[in-house]
């Protein structure tokens, strides 16, 4: 039982898509798993997603993580999952696995991966960085591609 479990959240901290359709027991334990974390564990938990997503051959060349960072990121991830699921949200934790499954936890920490990212992006350097390869799109064939022509 606790093998599914603890694959479904590392599943789901990836940020793989949310389930469609969440139950009520679902929906509380995401609200609970947002209301109890702070903006640095959504940061934390945005750092190990970077530094997860690195491990990928054509990315890694751009981040100099080193074995000791991932390993301590992985340590403070599981600390955090840990904590909400035995002792905060344990409540909502257990109604949600027993009445609608491992998929409760992929959809409730996928919300709050969207909720780290979005947090991210709203920093003033993040969101200019989202934006900075505008200035490299060909306006001509854009409005050509909108124009009908």
């Amino acid at each position: 039982m606790i093998k599914p479990l603890l694959s479904a959240i590392a599943l789901t901290v990836t940020l793989m898509p949310a389930v469609s359709v969440a139950g009520p027991a679902t929906d509380a334990l995401a609200s609970c798993v947002a209301d109890n974390t702070t903006g640095k564990d959504r940061k934390d938990l945005a750092k190990w997603v970077f530094v997860a997503m690195s491990a990928h051959p054509e990315i890694k060349p751009l981040s100099k993580a080193s074995d000791a960072v991932k390993e301590s990121l992985d340590k403070n991830l599981a600390n955090i999952a840990t904590k909400l699921i035995t002792e905060s949200c344990r409540t909502e934790a257990h109604l949600a696995f027993s009445t609608e499954g491992e998929k409760s936890f992929e959809f409730a920490f996928n919300a709050l991966g969207r909720l780290a990212m979005q947090e991210l992006t709203t920093n003033p350097a993040v969101a200019a960085s989202f934006s900075n390869y505008v200035k490299y799109l060909d306006r001509a064939k854009f409005e050509a591609a909108f124009s009908g022509k």
